[in-house]
Order: structure tokens, then C-alpha cells, then sequence
């Protein structure tokens, strides 16, 4: 006698077989999580006409978790896309105390084994513990019978989940019957078909979390390198998905049309956070360089001794002359009085002029220059315990002999650190760069340095700090990116161009760059015009951030309507609230900065 079950007599039939394949094809193309397992799911629950089903995922502490819960004639429908979460607890695979394998709990016992289960009657069952499913139908006034139980293994033949059905329905009585043992073979496959899906899903979500961390590792670390970063590398791509999203949202010109898919937004965040990762290349005594004469240490303290040494020279002659009766007592010790003021003076303004600042004047620096012709006389070999590239070059020079007189601040051949001349040839070419270069690399120049108009960088110095963004296309555009990442070089490359081909470094135009390259420049700026964590400066006030992105807007530095968009949208006010400080965040009328360039 056959048993009474939900599928006719005689072979499956080959609608069902060609079924199998449709479902293996839909797994396969599955890239939402939810929706895979959704699928499993109910596609084995409509093969074979079943009530219900759970479908579990096994953990990496061997539990398995209830991830999709249906009961078809209950209404019960969990976990997935539902919204609604699955109150129960994750089955233990092996005793707590023990550690013994759970073989009670059906379940449990299939992901253990790696063996199918098929179960006409569990209340008939006396080999699986079924107290749980009998409360549960107590409590919603259910019946469960019949259950097929089928492991769900990988490529490596490992189990990672468990598909459990319930209650077969006669398709013509609508009577709980038996799960067909010509059935089971096929949801073994569809189960196989599923873990298989599952399985690529969760490497390559795996692969995805691996390379995420890794980005977001170099991020930190370019952060942690410098205190003049600070968080600028983490807080960069968090402005320029907001923004992007405002975008996408908005059914406004220039962006009704706008919008990004699932593969788009990962795209700009790859880019975003690693829109800056060319910083690796960035020696950290030119990025912290904060006062003119620093290098790898402060080069005022050098200076300073070269003063005292010339004061101690002045002394000396004075003390000779007296003793010697050269000349009058007290006109030779005024005369060493006024000299030793003047060099005190003289030293007191080359450490000002050290500090740097907004600006220095033609005529500071041709005092400089006066100070500079002081002399002073070295009688040791300068040439001795140095490094092998500070030796080759002083070695440009012939050596003088000793002792030998030099300016109290000099600018040596050795100071000027030379550039390969075909160092930016190549590449420019290849990457499409517009670059102006610099005849040297470095120039560490004393009164070329002190002379340094603004700031504290050198013009050489400037350029290899803006020669990050060059390192960073360079780096990009050498990684095997999929074709769904192939425009991350060109977001996380063009956050330093402007409008109209002034930009760096490779002068694009607005008509040049993608909206997403847009998006990223204005959070660039507008991170580091709010930051708190840098020590050169203090944190301005979002007002004034606004007003002084008002002013890259007017010059056409950044997007007019992403700019209007990022005022009209909140987004400035509600980045405002995630990081910047309380006392940054006052009041900003967005209206006098909306509408047109006004020229």
C-alpha cells in the first residue's frame, strides 16, 4: 500500500523537474539576502504543497538561527523582508554543559548528520523531541504532523543551514498527509541548489566585509598618521553619501533624474573612503611641517645656536681688545652691548618670521636677507656622521678647507634635494595630468624657506602635498576593479578639480566630472572647514563654513546646484549635528547663498 501523501502516483513529472531549474536559475541571480532565503523558502514549500516551513543558518558558534518562519493556514509569516522578527531563540547544535552533539531536536540532529529527515507524524515520533512544536500548537490552536527536514550543505559538503518543512496538503482533500518520498529527492536538490546560492552569497558578502575593512583600515591609519588629518578620511565618505542621497531624493533640475543602485552606492563609497589613500606617500614632516624652518625637526634651534655662537665670537674679541688696551674700555663694551641687542633683535625676528602666517612682506624679507650676510666660523667637519644622501649632496660642492666662514643662514647647494627629469613624464601622460612641476623636489633653503610669503610650505612642498591626489588616481587606477567599481578612480580622483579646469590634476570641467565627483568635492571642503581635530587651526562655526563654501560656489570651484542642494536639503545642518561640537552650530540664513552665481 502507498502512503497517503500530497503527490499523485507514478513519477514526478517533468513540469516540476523544469521548475527545479527555473528555481536554480532565480537562486543563482538572488543578490539580496533576504530574498534568497525568502526563496528557498517558499519555493520548496510550493513544490511540494506544504502548510509551512522554517529555515535556519548555521552560526559560527554551531547554533542554528530561525531566519524565515511561514504557517501558511495560521497567517504566520517572520523574519526576511517581512519586517517582523522571529521570537525565538537559536537552537543549540550541542549541549552547553556538556558539549555533547544535540541529536534530540530534529533539526539539530540534520545538521549534525548531514542526513535528511522525513517524519510522517510527530506526535507519533520517538526518536526527536517534539515538546516545543507541541506547545507551540497548544498555544495557537495548530496540529503539526508531517515534517521533512533537509540539510542544506555547501561546495565543501559542510552544512550551513537546515530547510525544514510542515504539514503536506493533499492537493484535492486539503488533508495533512505524508511528505512523498518521490518528493524528498527533489527538495535535496533544491536544497542544494540553495545552499550552493547561499554559500556564493555569503563569500562574496564575506569578500565585500574583507575589502571593506581593509579600506577602512588604510583610512584609519592615513588618519592616524597625521594629527593635521584627523578623522577627515571617515567623516568624508559619511557627508558624501548624505549628499548623494539628497540627490537621489530630490525631484528637482539638475537631479530628477539622478538616482544610484545597489551596485552605484557601493561604488561611491569604495571611492569616498578612499578618496585621499595617495596620503600614504605624503612624508609626515611636510604635511606637520609647522613652521618654516622644520624638517624632520625644527631647524630654528640650529639657527639659534649659530646666534650664540656669534655673540660668544663678539665677546671674545671684545675681552682681546681690552686685554690687548686696542682701544677705550667703555667705547669697545657699548659697542659689544649694541651688537649683542642688535643679533637678540636680529634672532627674535628670524624666529618670528619662522612661525609662519597670513602674510610676510617684501620688506621682512629683505631683512632676512640682511640678517643673512652676518657670518660666523666653522671649524668642524660638516661632512662627518652624516647620511649617505645628505653626503652625496654636500659632495656637489667641493670641500673647503678649515675653519671656514659662513652666513649666519644659508642657502647651500646641499639645501636643494633634485627631481628626476623625467619623474612626472610618463605619467602624466598615461593618467592625462596637467601638471605644473617644480624644478626641484625639495629646496630646505634657510632664507629661502624663511622667505616663504604665507604659511610655512614652500611652493616645492605644496606641490607634494597636492601630489597626493595624483598618488591616489595612480594607485586606483592600477587595482583589477570589477566592472561595477570601475569609476572609483574617477570619484575618489576628482575631489581637488574645479568647474572650470583650474583644478588639480587634470584641469577637468564640469561637462568632465560625474555628479558623484561633485558630490565628493564639496564634502572634502567642507569636512575640513568644520573639522575640530586639527591643531593648526581652531574649528570655525557652521555659518562660517557655509560663508566660506559660499565663496568656492562664486568662483565656480565647486557645484552651484549641488551646493543650493546641500543648503535646501539639511544635509549641512544634519551633518552638523552628527560631528561637529555644540558651540560650532549656530544659526545660518541659507538664503543669502541660494540661486544663481552672482558675478
Amino acid at each position: 500500500m502507498r502512503a497517503n501523501t500530497a503527490e499523485p502516483k507514478g513519477m514526478i513529472d517533468a513540469d516540476r523537474f523544469k521548475r527545479l531549474i527555473d528555481i536554480g536559475i532565480a537562486l543563482s541571480a538572488e543578490r539580496d539576502h533576504d530574498h534568497l532565503m525568502e526563496t528557498i523558502l517558499l519555493e520548496a514549500k510550493e513544490l511540494c504543497n506544504a502548510d509551512g516551513g522554517t529555515l535556519y543558518l548555521r552560526t559560527e558558534d554551531d547554533r542554528l538561527k530561525f531566519v524565515i518562519m511561514r504557517t501558511d493556514s495560521k497567517g504566520i509569516a517572520l523574519g526576511g523582508t517581512t519586517g517582523h522578527d522571529i521570537p525565538f531563540p537559536p537552537l543549540r547544535m550541542y549541549d552547553e554543559d556538556t558539549g555533547e552533539p544535540n541529536f534530540k531536536n530534529v533539526a539539530s540532529y540534520v545538521a549534525l548528520s548531514g542526513n535528511s529527515i522525513n517524519i510522517p507524524d510527530a506526535y507519533e515520533a520517538e526518536d526527536f523531541d517534539f515538546s516545543g512544536t507541541k506547545k507551540f500548537d497548544e498555544g495557537n490552536q495548530y496540529r503539526s504532523k508531517s515534517f521533512l527536514t533537509v540539510p542544506l550543505k555547501n561546495h565543501e559538503d559542510e552544512v550551513i543551514g537546515v530547510l525544514q518543512l510542515l504539514n503536506a496538503i493533499h492537493p484535492e482533500t486539503g488533508e495533512v498527509v505524508v511528505f512523498s518520498p518521490d518528493i524528498q529527492p527533489l527538495i535535496e536538490a533544491l536544497a542544494s541548489q540553495a545552499a550552493v546560492a547561499l554559500d556564493n552569497q555569503q563569500l562574496i558578502e564575506a569578500q565585500r566585509k574583507l575589502l571593506d575593512s581593509f579600506i577602512e583600515l588604510m583610512a584609519s591609519a592615513i588618519d592616524a598618521k597625521s594629527p593635521y588629518t584627523g578623522g577627515h578620511c571617515q567623516r568624508v565618505p559619511e557627508l558624501t553619501k548624505m549628499l548623494a542621497q539628497a540627490a537621489c531624493e530630490s525631484t528637482e533640475q539638475p537631479f530628477a533624474e539622478f538616482d544610484l543602485n545597489q551596485d552605484e552606492w557601493y561604488e561611491l563609497h569604495i571611492a569616498a573612503w578612499l578618496h585621499d589613500c595617495g596620503k600614504v606617500t605624503t612624508p609626515e614632516y611636510v604635511v606637520d611641517k609647522s613652521t618654516k624652518l622644520e624638517t624632520i625637526y625644527d631647524r630654528i634651534h640650529e639657527v639659534r645656536t649659530r646666534f650664540e655662537v656669534v655673540k660668544r665670537d663678539i665677546e671674545i674679541a671684545c675681552l682681546k681688545s681690552l686685554l690687548n688696551g686696542d682701544g677705550d674700555e667703555k667705547r669697545l663694551r657699548q659697542e659689544l652691548d649694541e651688537r649683542l641687542r642688535q643679533l637678540d633683535e636680529d634672532f627674535a625676528f628670524v624666529a618670528e618670521c619662522n612661525i609662519g602666517g597670513e602674510f610676510l612682506d617684501p620688506a621682512k624679507v629683505e631683512r632676512v636677507k640682511q640678517i643673512a650676510e652676518t657670518t660666523w666660523v666653522r671649524t668642524l667637519d660638516d661632512r662627518i656622521g652624516v647620511s649617505y644622501d645628505e653626503a652625496k649632496r654636500k659632495n656637489r660642492t667641493p670641500k673647503p678647507d678649515l675653519p671656514v666662514v659662513e652666513h649666519l643662514l644659508n642657502d647651500k647647494e646641499e639645501h636643494v634635494v633634485y627631481r628626476d627629469a623625467e619623474e612626472f613624464g610618463h605619467t602624466s601622460e598615461k593618467f592625462g595630468f596637467k601638471l605644473e612641476v617644480p624644478e626641484h623636489r625639495y629646496n630646505m633653503g634657510e632664507v629661502y624657506n624663511l622667505a616663504i610669503p604665507r604659511g610655512t610650505l614652500t611652493q616645492e612642498e605644496r606641490f607634494k602635498i597636492n601630489d597626493h591626489i595624483v598618488q591616489t588616481i595612480i594607485m586606483l587606477e592600477q587595482l583589477p576593479f570589477p566592472k561595477q567599481l570601475k569609476r572609483v578612480p574617477e570619484y575618489a580622483g576628482g575631489h581637488h578639480e574645479t568647474l572650470i579646469g583650474t583644478g588639480y590634476p587634470r584641469r577637468l570641467t564640469k561637462e568632465e566630472m560625474s555628479i558623484p565627483a561633485r558630490i565628493m568635492a564639496i564634502a572634502d571642503i567642507f569636512e575640513a572647514l568644520t573639522a575640530a581635530d586639527r591643531p593648526y587651526k581652531s574649528a570655525k562655526t557652521l555659518s562660517e563654513s557655509i560663508r566660506i563654501l559660499s565663496f568656492f560656489k562664486k568662483d565656480q570651484h565647486i557645484d552651484a546646484d549641488l551646493f543650493d542642494l546641500f543648503l535646501t536639503s539639511g544635509v549641512y545642518k544634519h551633518y552638523a549635528e552628527r560631528f561637529l561640537s555644540p558651540e560650532q552650530i549656530d544659526e545660518v540664513d541659507v538664503s543669502q547663498y541660494l540661486g544663481p552665481v552672482k558675478t
